[in-house]
């Protein structure tokens, strides 16, 4: 294993070290219990908006955290749900007195472990919703989960819902929405490669150099099938049509393309991929109204993609363009 790191068992707060370092004007990092926090939480009067999981998937969470996105994020060990305590204090941390919205991928630990936190945050009367994402089409009620899992479509619902709180909706409206996105949103991943979780030392799974894992999950789990491996076109094409007949998409909708790196796919090739996927829809007469394209939701050095794509509204539209300020996303300030 070759790693850019001191040591395999201090991987998470070395990292959240190097966050405080290189944001300081922008969000400040906690380390006992280790919380990633906006500079400015909590802000008076306005929603806050948590959310957290295992390390290993950066930017996500942490890099979503400042104005327009979320207040605060709860980073655990890698590939491992944080616990209740550091969820607590991050809610409380960014509670300005309108209530906070938990966005909670689905799996297991995650949703125990948020449904916890906020039955302690409630004892405290805190007001609580939590909005569960469950966007992947390609696997249901897997080891990790009980339903869908939570994947590339987080990013969406964090910034919209984002948006939505930053111009002054009340918690039920900002959950409202945040479950708007995740009703309208769905996604599905490919692997070329395995990932090395550091303190493992080894790929998480073995793959070999002519095979794909058509449906993967973000900490490398199962997928739908695996099969030989084949040029882009064909590959998006087995990732972008279960996504479209899940919702439906139809003719004339208008979508965002979210197309996803893994970690360890350059850019180069995710704008192929992006490239190949407007084609199909194109056949289709389904517009692309937004486009995102980036590694955003990784699974460590995991070499693949994962295509995400939501119906949009005006309203969504109008938020997904709205100001935002974070380490990952900054546009329109």
């Amino acid at each position: 294993m070759k790693k850019l790191i001191r040591d395999p068992q201090t991987v998470v707060a070395d990292a959240l070290a190097g966050v405080a370092q290189a944001h300081p004007g922008l969000l400040r990092v906690q380390g006992d219990p280790p919380i990633i926090v906006r500079a400015d939480a909590p802000v008076r009067g306005k929603v806050g908006l948590v959310s957290g999981g295992g390390s290993g998937h950066e930017p996500l969470h942490g890099g979503f955290v400042g104005y327009g996105m979320l207040d605060a994020a709860v980073p655990g060990a890698v590939f491992t749900s944080p616990t209740p305590d550091p969820i607590l204090e991050a809610t409380k941390a960014v509670d300005g007195g309108a209530g906070v919205l938990h966005i909670v991928k689905n799996y297991t630990g995650d949703v125990l472990n948020f449904e916890t936190a906020a039955d302690l945050a409630a004892a405290e009367d805190l007001q609580i919703e939590t909005v569960v994402v469950d966007d992947d089409v390609a696997v249901k009620d897997s080891l990790y989960t009980a339903g869908r899992r939570g994947v590339a479509g987080t990013v969406l619902i964090e910034k919209i819902a984002g948006a939505a709180a930053e111009r002054g909706d009340d918690l039920a409206a900002v959950a409202a929405i945040a479950r708007r996105v995740n009703g309208n949103v769905r996604s599905m991943g490919v692997a070329v490669t395995a990932p090395v979780v550091p303190h493992a030392g080894t790929p998480s799974f073995d793959i070999s150099d002519h095979e794909i894992e058509i449906g993967i999950g973000i900490h490398g789990e199962p997928g739908r099938e695996r099969i030989e491996w084949e040029p882009v076109d064909g590959i998006v094409r087995r990732l972008l049509e279960p996504i479209l007949e899940d919702l439906p998409f139809t003719s004339s909708d208008d979508v965002l393309l979210f197309v996803n790196g893994m970690g360890g796919t350059p850019l180069l090739e995710l704008y192929i991929v992006f490239d190949a996927a407007a084609q199909l829809l194109g056949d289709r007469n389904i517009h692309i109204a937004r486009s995102l394209v980036g590694s955003y939701v990784t699974s460590l050095d995991m070499q693949g993609c994962s295509i995400t794509l939501l119906k949009l509204d005006d309203e969504m539209k109008a938020l997904w363009d709205a100001p935002v300020q974070t380490a990952a996303l900054r546009w329109g300030r």
